[in-house]
This record gives structure tokens, sequence and C-alpha cells, in this order.
């Protein structure tokens, strides 16, 4: 499909392209996308025109390397955090006692493990962790004693996002004027309207775990930006002027972490156009780790894409690169959220797809927002 699309006729490709993971035993997911799709991604954009690819963690090489070969510009990338529940850690200590032909002594409950998963109802069991309840269990060898407390993993809690950029024609400058292509949309992006704090490459789903990074910030000023009340609904507010003073800066005090906020994608996000379609069983999201830690949850749910992104995040990152009234391409359009985005800020929207179950839930939700008029993004 993307062979059929003229040279030069996209503006900006914004996309959630397979991580290599295999995730979920999905065929789709097997490998990162080739150098000869990300070529010809870079064939029909226009000159300066901006590529913003979302990636695993684990293989962000391989998905920047093959955008590099393919002739794009790696300009920056943008790290998406988020509070992602349980690592899939194996239990070293666990596997040890495991191998050994032994069970291990049940000491204790984890209440607040317990707690979190019976409030969860699409799951049985965290292997790394105990069986269901949360029990807690002692070594039961001199081994495993040793390596108690050691695991295999790190916990998930970054989705980096790969910017890269078409070669200019020219200058910056004249690239843009005649193409309208080659910048980012800085204003356009700011955190607390348009005199806001610039842009970071960096922004996160507002969980506790993550808030819980950022320190508590006291408020500050400045004498030099123009007055402005403009806020955009980002987490603890965001840009502040002093009633009867020349002082204006962001005046609120609070968690720095006000200032990356996008909230993960809510039930009514995912499902928002598809009332007609019948909710399928699908799995929960989680990866079945090559240790085997996790059980497959599962739960019904209409869009069963297992990886959808909130539009809020989709809808900054297609006006991050996105000139107005431009075409955003996604070549990986999965459930449909960068169209979703893209028509929701104005812009017209390519997207290509091979799973002809996820096409139907696209059209569905895209078609959901293409009557309703252009929306303030709370981001």
């Amino acid at each position: 499909m993307l062979r059929t699309l003229p040279d030069c006729s996209v503006d900006a490709v914004v996309t959630d392209p397979p991580y290599g993971l295999s995730f979920m035993g999905k065929k789709w997911d097997y490998d990162v996308p080739s150098v000869e799709v990300w070529a010809e991604c870079l064939r029909v954009l226009k000159p300066g025109g901006h590529l913003l690819a979302f990636a695993g963690t684990r293989t962000q090489h391989r998905m920047a390397v093959r955008i590099e070969d393919a002739g794009f510009e790696i300009r920056d990338l943008i790290a998406w955090v988020y509070g992602s529940g349980f690592p899939k850690s194996l239990d070293v200590s666990k596997a040890i006692d495991k191998a050994a032909g032994v069970e291990r002594e049940v000491i204790g409950v984890n209440a607040e493990l317990a707690k979190k998963q019976t409030a969860k109802t699409d799951t049985a069991a965290y292997g790394n962790y105990g069986a269901a309840g949360g029990v807690i269990t002692a070594p039961a060898t001199d081994a495993a004693r040793q390596w108690a407390g050691w695991g295999t993993a790190l916990k998930p809690a970054l989705e980096p996002i790969t910017v890269a950029r078409k070669p200019l024609s020219g200058t910056v400058a004249e690239n843009v004027l005649r193409h309208g292509t080659g910048a980012l949309n800085v204003d356009g992006c700011r955190v607390g309207g348009s005199t806001g704090r610039w842009p970071a490459n960096l922004i996160h789903d507002g969980s506790e775990e993550v808030v819980g990074l950022f320190p508590h910030t006291h408020a500050s000023h400045n004498q030099t930006r123009t007055e402005s009340d403009n806020q955009r609904g980002v987490y603890g507010g965001g840009y502040h002027h002093e009633p009867g003073s020349r002082k204006t800066g962001y005046g609120d005090p609070g968690s720095a972490a006000r200032f990356f906020y996008c909230a993960k994608a809510s039930k009514s996000d995912r499902n928002e156009g598809l009332d007609g379609f019948t909710p399928a069983t699908t799995s929960d999201g989680r990866a079945v780790a090559a240790d085997n830690a996790y059980q497959r949850g599962k739960t019904e749910r209409a869009n069963t894409h297992p990886t959808v992104k909130p539009t809020d995040l989709m809808r900054y990152l297609c006006r991050l690169v996105t000139p107005p009234g431009g075409v955003v391409l996604d070549p990986f359009m999965g459930s449909g959220s960068t169209g979703k985005a893209a028509i929701l800020e104005g812009f017209q929207f390519i997207g290509i797809e091979r799973e002809a179950e996820y096409v139907e839930i696209a059209k569905a939700r895209i078609a959901a927002v293409q009557s309703q008029p252009k929306q303030e993004s709370l981001f």
C-alpha cells in the first residue's frame, strides 16, 4: 500500500509499529519493520517531514538503526513513562527451589499485593510474587536462600519514541516556506498553553509510581513572559499569572511531574465508536515472559487490540510534527488511535493495517470522531 502513495505527499508519519518482541505470540510482532518499509515512508514524506515511531526498550536500537539506514536523520527520542504494574521477572530463588523439586513454606501474605490482585478480575496469579492472594514463601534450599531477592528483569516503565526527519531541501527556512514541513510546533505543544513550558522529550501517564519519581517544586516567576491565563487540562496545572503584578510564570507549586502528563488509554477511549461490536475475550495486554512467570489474564473488551495508545498522547504527537491541515500517515494503524487523534486535531489521515480485525475497529473509532467539531486536547 505504501508503494501506491505518491512521492512527497505526506506531512508526517506518526506510528506505533511492531516492536519485534513476539508480543503475546502475535505473528505481526516477530520483528521491527524493515529498512524497505521505512524507505517507503521516507519517499512519501515531504522534505523535512518528521517520523515519530514508538519502540520497545529492548529493540529500540534496531528500530532506530533501520530508520536511519532508510535515509532519515535521527533528531531525538521522546520517552513515554508509565506505571505498568508488576515486572516480568523470574524469581531466581523460586526457580532454584523448583528445579530442586522442593516445596517452599508459606510464611505470610503481601497485603498490598493481595489487595491489588483482588481488585483485578482478569487475572488469577502473578508467578513472580507468589500464588493468587500474594502469598510469601521462604527459600527451601541453601542455594535458594543465597539467591533470594534476585530476578531477571527491571520493571517496564518507559516506551521510547524515535524522532526522525527526512533531509531538508535547502535551509530550514527555505524548506518550511516551500513544503510546510521541517519544524516542530513548539508553541502548539507547550504545557499550559502557547506561553507555557517548552515541550520536553518526556511524557508520563500520571500513575503514582511515576509521579513519585519527580520532586516537589515551588512556584517560580520571571519578568519576561507576557501575561496569559491559558491553561490546558494538564496534571497539576501549568502557566500562571499573578494578579496585580508584572510577574508571570509557573506559579503553581507541586510535583514537577505535572509538566509531562498524559493519561493512559481509558476504556471509553479504547471503545469509542464500537457500540455495535460484540465484546471479545482477549489477553489483558501483558506479554508472557520467556520464563512463563505470568499467566495470560482474560478480559472482555470491544477493542481487542493489545497495545492501544491514549488518544491525547497521539494528538500531542500529531500536533507536534504536522502543519495545520496536513496529512498524517500511520503505516501500522492497529485500532486507529493515530487516525482518531489526527482527525480530532483537524488533520487529514491515511492509515494502513494488514490485520482485518483491527481495520474494522479502526474505521469505527475514526468514524466516531469525524463528525465531531475539533476539540481541545487535555494535553
